[in-house]
This record gives structure tokens, C-alpha cells and sequence, in this order.
């Protein structure tokens, strides 16, 4: 609290404005004072701070926001939202890299941010809630755009090393119109035959031509895992010997992306700017299913080609934008058991059998038309607009045979397997998302801003073909959500403030209920208020704050185990969030940062029996600069903590990821 008022008081000393562009409100660069809605950057100095290890370690720094660590580089979820998990829990949230969504529309996966290039990035922007006319299907409780570094940022080689074999390099190098950014990294793991491998790669070139300037990317990960699963049993994260075991040693994933897109800026001939974007995509992955009965190995994959198209203009009060994205989408899934299920339960064995379970392939199609508009109702006021149309059709194509047997056709007992699947078929949705806010300017560095936004998310593919037990036709429809949000945000020369406040109700919920079967009744409700400020307290000392406080709950049509859960907080969804760093350079080329990360309490099922106590985080880091070169270090869980970086209950029994003990990184980087 006492940082909080410091921050506070100095941040009223300058009324002169700070400039900060961002480029994923609109799509295009501009000031974040003419942005009305929440928009937050992790900037490059930040990112270069951090280095993080796993995506959580940065967005820590994002109010209101939460990517949950799993084992290696996998994650799940929360951004205005509790922890979204299940088929279709990446749903929710639209990850991007310049602008690109990282994974067509109806092929997410929750894990996907280890397909971006985080590591490589020049600046991670957030949008947290619904993100109006420019952005579709998924951009519902937030986007997450990951911004490649441009070509005149300068190069560096780095090697930094950490505990259980960690070790990670990385090159920049760029010249007048290219750049190339590369990394790779190796990790033990800290539980036993968990570790992973991981390259990523970014390259960039740019040509004017024909009056048009042209930015091609060319972005490559690779992702090699062997996987941890959960420890179980109360308080499991506490007890010593079971923090490095790991019951899965079999699990793995195994995920190649590629991406490749050109970005084609020119002059119109009726006045205004167009911006183009052709687009290919290919990923793939292979994972076995450790965390459910029989263990099958699933494959997936799709290739998508698509384009984006914007006009922008503006002419004396008016600044408007039409629009128009495409893409059409090949993709797969199979999902096959080598042996037996392992279990006491005989319903168990019988409904979940050796072989096959899926195997099918769908294609897809978006096809969207948007419009933004602003017009300034005064010098100071400004009314804003946006309307987005989207279509999203599936054909899918089932290559087994049809219903609950086994791939053989021998029906199972108990009344047929789990596995069930659709005869062939095509679906189709189309959605509407308006928006409508207010920008007022209360003077060169303050603002105030109102928005009104429905956003929405189509149907995942495996929602609507990997069905279970008697459901054999799933007729769920799109989930929608209605929100209301206000916010005040403030620059100085000095730093920044934003305040916001929001109240979220999503309809038509998608959830798995208690007999395995895909319904969309359900209603949940999302408020909270969340701060971040940004300020220099001194000339040597800088302070960072970020928190949020929120209630997620079920509302109406949701049942668990055949009993209501309506008016029960959300599993996964802690009612305070926050984080705070305090940055000191007590000597020319010295720079220090300590960080606080703080989870409260938060419940572990939806009856709400069950609970994580949350737990507080200290980190440290330091650099010295000397010339061209920079040795850093991280002294992460300084109090060496027992926490869980995840915590559910499920089958019966308390589950957690482990959070590491306390664990030190040291690198050194040579400016090219």
C-alpha cells in the first residue's frame, strides 16, 4: 500500500504526456491515448528484464491477467477469465503474432503461445476483454499479440544457463532492409524425464515496391517435451519427496508451427492507407493423453491460407476503416490407444478400449467484413464505432466407422465405448460483433473512456465431432458475451496509470457436463476492477504495480455431478491477482529489479469443496553493462516458497503442478 501511494503522489507532480503507440487496437500504429478499451504492453525493455523461461514470467506484469505454468513450456489461460481448460477453453482468447492469429479460427489449442515467439519479440501487446470490429471468432476475453522485433533493432548474441541443464542461446542480426532472430533451448526439467528442446526462429525482410512498402515474415518453432503430469494427494507440493517425482515419465509433445506472411502497406488512390496481408500456416502435434484413462496418442494438425485487407482513412472529424479477412483451413485429428486402459474400474476398461478412437478431417472457411468509425464529438470527445459480420463453416469428414464401438465394430460394455462419432456432416455459424464507446480527453495526459463490446467464439472442431457416450449429433452454437467497461488513463512524463472497471456476462457457455456430453446452456458472469501503473520515483528508481481484483462466477443452466452450481465462484479464478517490481540503478551500468508476485485463494472444483491457499512470490534480477557487453542473473523464488503453479481436484483426488524452488540463471550478452 505504501508503494501504491508513492506511486500515486508522484504520478500527480507532471501533466506532460508520455507517447506510447500500439499497434493491435486497429491494426495499424497509433497513440494508446486514442485507444477506448484496456490495452497493456510488455515493451522491450521489460521482455529483455525478465528473459523469461516459461510466457508466465512476463505476463505476470499484465493486470487482470494469468498464463497458469503446466510442466515445460505448456500453459493455460486467464485474462479477465479464470483458467480456462477442456476442449474448447482456448476459445476464449485470441493469440496472435503480428497481428496473425497464431491458429485458425476452430483449431485452437490451450498450449498454443509456445507456437509465437515470445522470446524473440520487440513488445507483447494485451487487449483484455471483448476486442470489437478488427479481431473475430475468439477474441473474447482477450487477445494476446505477440510483435516480432523490427528491422532496425539492433543485434546481440546471447547464453544464459540455469538449474537442471538449463541453457538457452540466441542471435539477432539484422542489416538496411533484413533481419534474422533465432534461439534455442535445452532444460532438463525439474522433475524427472520432464525436459524439453525448443527452437524458434523470425525472419524478416523488407522492399518497397511499386510505391508499396513491403514486410515479409517467415516464423518457425519447434517444440520436443517430455511431459510431467500432476502430483496428487493434499498438499502434495509441500512434501519433498514427491516435488521431483513424475507419474507420467511416458508423456511427451512433440509440435513444429510454421508461419509465413507479408504485410503490404501503400497509398490508396481515393485518399487513405491500405494495408494487406496474404498468409500461410502449418502446425502440427503429436501428445500423449497422460492425463486421461488409457493414455491414447492424439495427432493434430492443420494448414491455413488466408488474408487480411484494411482501409483506413481519415478527413476532418472522421477517422473510418472497412475492412474484410479470409481464410480457408485443412485440418486433422486422430486419436489412438496402444493397449489396454489400466484400471481398477471395470466400467473404465470397457467403455475406453485398445485401438482406435478418432480419426477425422475438416476443413474450414472465415470469411469476415468489418467497419470502425470515429468521429470527434468535440476537440475533446470522441464517439467510437465498430461492426463485425463473420461466417465460419466446417465440412467434416469422418475416416472411421460411425458410433461407439471399437475400430473394429465389437460394440463395448456398459452400453458402448466413451468414443462416439459423427457420421459426416457440415456446420455452419455466423456471428455479429458491435461495439460502441466514448473518449474523453481531460486534458494533454488524462483520459477517460467508456465501451460498450459483444464478442464471440464459434464452436472448437473438437467440440462438435469428438463427441462421447450417447451424443452423436452435437447442436451447440456459439458462445457470446456482452461487455461493459469504463477506464481512466493517465500519462506523464514520468510513467503511466490505468484504472478500469468491467462487468462481463458470457451466454451460451460450452461445457462438458456430467454424463460427457457437449451442451451450450450454460450462462457465467465476469467483474472486476484492475490498476497498473508504470512510474520513475527518482532518477535512479522506478516502480511497476499491477493488480487486479475480480469475481468469476456460474450463473445460470451449469450442473456439476447433476446439481446446480449457480452462484459458486469459478474453479481456477483467484479474486486478487497482483504483482509489483521496484527497479534501482544504484551505479552507472548496475540495474536491479525486485519483484512481488502475489495469487490469493482461489477454489479447485466447481462446488467450490476444495481450494489452493495461493501463495507469494519474490524474485530478484540483476545486469551490469560494460561497453558492448551485459552479464545478468535471476535469483527466481528467493524465499524458496513451497507453491503449486497449478492446482485442480480431479479423479477423486488434489492435483498440482509444482512450482520450482528457488533457482538461479546467470547470462552474459555481446552487442553486435
Amino acid at each position: 500500500m505504501l508503494l501504491c501511494g508513492a506511486i500515486g503522489m508522484t504520478a500527480t507532480a507532471t501533466a506532460t504526456k508520455m507517447e506510447e503507440t500500439v499497434v493491435s487496437a486497429k491494426r495499424i500504429s497509433q497513440s494508446a491515448t486514442t485507444v477506448a478499451r484496456s490495452i497493456n504492453v510488455i515493451d522491450a525493455d521489460t521482455l529483455a528484464t525478465t528473459r523469461h523461461t516459461h510466457i508466465n514470467e512476463a505476463m505476470q506484469r499484465i493486470a487482470g491477467a494469468w498464463i497458469s505454468r503446466g510442466n515445460g513450456q505448456e500453459h493455460l489461460t486467464a485474462i479477465r477469465s479464470p483458467v480456462l481448460t477442456g476442449a474448447g477453453g482456448c476459445g476464449g482468447f485470441l493469440m496472435a503474432q503480428d497481428g496473425i492469429p497464431v491458429r485458425a479460427s476452430g483449431f485452437c489449442n490451450v498450449n498454443e503461445l509456445f507456437e509465437s515467439t515470445t522470446e524473440l519479440a520487440s513488445r507483447i501487446e494485451v487487449i483484455k476483454g471483448p476486442a470489437g470490429a478488427f479481431y473475430g471468432s475468439n477474441a473474447m476475453h482477450g487477445v494476446v499479440n505477440v510483435i516480432s522485433a523490427g528491422i532496425d533493432t539492433p543485434g546481440s548474441v546471447i547464453f544464459e544457463s540455469g538449474p537442471h541443464n538449463y541453457s538457452r542461446a540466441r542471435l539477432g542480426l539484422s542489416g538496411d532492409s533484413w533481419r534474422v532472430d533465432a534461439s534455442g533451448t535445452s532444460d532438463g526439467g525439474y522433475k524427472r524425464s520432464s525436459g524439453f528442446d525448443q527452437q524458434k526462429l523470425v525472419a524478416r525482410l523488407h522492399r518497397e515496391i511499386m510505391g508499396a512498402e513491403v514486410t515479409t515474415t517467415v516464423s518457425f518453432t519447434n517444440l520436443n517435451q517430455e511431459t510431467s503430469g500432476f502430483v496428487s494427494g493434499a498438499d502434495a507440493y509441500k512434501v519433498s519427496s514427491l516435488k521431483r517425482t513424475n507419474p507420467n515419465p511416458e508423456a511427451f509433445r512433440d509440435v513444429t508451427s510454421i508461419r509465413a506472411y507479408s504485410r503490404i502497406e501503400f497509398e490508396a488512390k481515393a485518399g487513405g492507407n491500405v494495408v494487406i496481408t496474404p498468409y500461410v500456416r502449418h502446425t502440427e502435434m503429436d501428445f500423449l493423453q497422460h492425463f486421461l484413462p488409457g493414455q491414447a496418442l492424439e495427432e493434430n494438425g492443420h494448414t491455413s491460407f488466408g488474408a487480411q485487407a484494411a482501409w483506413h482513412r481519415g478527413a476532418g472529424d472522421w477517422r473510418i476503416t472497412l475492412g474484410i479477412d479470409a481464410e480457408g483451413t485443412e485440418g486433422f485429428l486422430k486419436e489412438t490407444q496402444a493397449g489396454p486402459t489400466d484400471s481398477q474400474s471395470a466400467f473404465i476398461r470397457n467403455t475406453i478400449p485398445q485401438g482406435g478412437h478418432y480419426d477425422y478431417e475438416v476443413d474450414g472457411g472465415m470469411l469476415a467484413v468489418f467497419a470502425h468509425a470515429e468521429y470527434d464529438l468535440s476537440p475533446d470527445t470522441t464517439l467510437i464505432a465498430g461492426l463485425r459480420g463473420e461466417h465460419i463453416d466446417y465440412d467434416y469428414e469422418n475416416r472411421m466407422l460411425v458410433g461407439r464401438t471399437q475400430d473394429d465394430g465389437t460394440p463395448c460394455g456398459f452400453g458402448g465405448c466413451r468414443f462416439n462419432r459423427p457420421a459426416d456432416r457440415q456446420d455452419k455459424f455466423d456471428n455479429l460483433s458491435p461495439s460502441i464507446g466514448l473518449l474523453h480527453q481531460l486534458n494533454d495526459g488524462d483520459s477517460l473512456y467508456v465501451n460498450l463490446t459483444r464478442g464471440f467464439r464459434a464452436p472448437q472442431t473438437t467440440e462438435l465431432y469428438r463427441l462421447q457416450n450417447a451424443q452423436s449429433v452435437s447442436r451447440i452454437d456459439s458462445e457470446s458475451m456482452l461487455s461493459l467497461e469504463a477506464g481512466y488513463r493517465r500519462f506523464t512524463s514520468k510513467g503511466r496509470i490505468d484504472i478500469a472497471i468491467y462487468s462481463m456476462t458470457k451466454d451460451n457457455v460450452i461445457f462438458r457436463d456430467s454424463n460427457r456430453v457437449n451442451i451450450d446452456n450454460g450462462e457465467t458472469s465476469h467483474r472486476g476492477l484492475e490498476f497498473s501503473v508504470s512510474q520513475s520515483l527518482a532518477p535512479s528508481l522506478d516502480a511497476t504495480f499491477a493488480a487486479t481484483y475480480a469475481r468469476h462466477k456460474y450463473e445460470d443452466g451449469i450442473l456439476v455431478s447433476g446439481t446446480s452450481v449457480s452462484g459458486n465462484d469459478i474453479d481456477t479464478a483467484p479474486r486478487f491477482m497482483g504483482s509489483a517490481q521496484l527497479s534501482w540503478r544504484p551505479l552507472s551500468g548496475l540495474s536491479t529489479e525486485l519483484e512481488i508476485i502475489r495469487l490469493a485463494r482461489y477454489y479447485t472444483d466447481a462446488s467450490n469443496a476444495n481450494d489452493y491457499p495461493g501463495h507469494t512470490l519474490i524474485n530478484l534480477r540483476v545486469a551490469l553493462q560494460a561497453g558492448d557487453w551485459r552479464l545478468f542473473g535471476r535469483l527466481m523464488n528467493l524465499t524458496d516458497r513451497d507453491y503449486a503453479e497449478r492446482a485442480d481436484f480431479g479423479f477423486g483426488s488434489e492435483r498440482y503442478f509444482v512450482g520450482e524452488p528457488m533457482s538461479i540463471y546467470m547470462g552474459i550478452e555481446r552487442a553486435l
